[in-house]
């Protein structure tokens, strides 16, 4: 298996966990428990874009907060990425 693929891989993974972050933030926004930090999220957002913009808009989660509109800026970065890793990575 190429670098290429396992680059894929690893986005792949970090967008499901960064799903998983805020579907996880949500629930526990629900019960009043302790919960996941901004910050934590900020960053979960711009290794794992597309799942940090799912989780915001399924769940309706962080969506009104200001500084999360950095989430799509993440995600033209990542394409760009994405792009870069397909036609220098084989």
């Amino acid at each position: 298996m190429s670098l290429y693929w396992y680059f894929l891989l690893a986005l792949l993974f970090l967008n499901l966990l960064a799903f998983y972050a805020y579907w996880s933030d949500k629930r526990k926004a629900k019960k009043g428990k302790w919960r996941t930090s901004e910050a934590m999220l900020l960053v979960l957002a711009l290794l794992g874009p597309f799942g940090a913009f799912a989780g915001m808009r399924i769940y309706h989660h962080k969506t009104k907060k200001l500084k999360f509109v950095l989430v799509p800026i993440f995600m033209v970065l990542q394409i760009a990425l994405f792009v870069w890793a397909f036609l220098y990575l084989d």
